[in-house]
């Protein structure tokens, strides 16, 4: 089964914030951060989805998103480019 990691990028008045996580399907997890049912750290934030990467199983998906999450310049990168999204 295809996983996806994946990194979204949220702004308000606190400032930019990453997330990292993995899935099977993004849509559904998206629509699960953006309406309060996601992971805990994303609720009461609108989030867009920033960058995907697909994996041909759990395992492997599960270890690039611990690397990912270690990866805070690229993250930061990404999170730089919150204000060129419409």
């Amino acid at each position: 089964m295809a996983c996806f990691v994946y990194i979204l990028g949220s702004e308000d008045t606190n400032g930019r914030r990453t997330y990292v996580g993995w899935t099977t399907d993004l849509e559904r997890r998206l629509r699960e951060h953006n309406t309060g049912t996601g992971a805990r750290a994303t609720r009461g934030r609108q989030w867009v989805l920033l960058y995907a990467e697909r994996h041909a199983g759990r395992g492997e998906a599960m270890s690039r998103e611990w690397h990912l999450k270690r990866e805070r310049r690229f993250r930061k990168q990404l999170g730089g480019s919150l204000g060129r999204i419409s």
